[in-house]
């Protein structure tokens, strides 16, 4: 004979449980960091360049990939934190996670963009909301409400 249905039960809401722990467990986890050289890949996406010579392409939101498509970062030591989707494809965590940085002089910069017509500072290249002007790649030790 099987065990009773209430020792069925008990098994079975100890194994729900355990995995839910496990979920949540992982869901805090930190996001994975990688850090090379950011460039293109042959069909001309975003990628970085590893010390291994390994192309690893990026991708992630809209907003951040409007970061990782900005000409004016290529060649940069450029590091993102998200997670591995394959081998060779790395998801950068979205833009409110503030998860790409460029490795300057020796300092960890946070990437962000500046209007210095209307102070305004935003977290994608593109155009100032306000007046229009294209904005400023700004890269930044921390931000003034840090």
């Amino acid at each position: 004979m099987g065990p009773k249905p209430a020792l069925r039960k008990a098994a079975a809401l100890l194994t729900v449980c355990w995995f839910a722990c496990a979920i949540a467990l992982a869901a805090s986890v930190p996001g994975l960091s990688i850090r090379g050289k950011m460039t293109r890949s042959p069909d001309n996406l975003p990628a970085l360049e590893m010390p291994n010579h390994k192309l690893v392409s990026l991708s992630g939101d809209g907003p951040t990939s409007g970061v990782l498509n900005d000409k004016r970062l290529l060649g940069a030591d450029f590091e993102a934190i998200g997670h591995y989707n394959s081998p060779d494809h790395f998801e950068v965590d979205p833009i409110h996670e503030r998860a790409m940085f460029v490795h300057k002089d020796g300092k960890r910069l946070l990437i962000t963009y500046w209007c210095d017509v209307c102070y305004i500072r935003t977290y994608t290249p593109g155009v100032c909301w306000c007046c229009q002007k294209y904005t400023l790649l700004d890269l930044r030790d921390k931000l003034d409400d840090e």
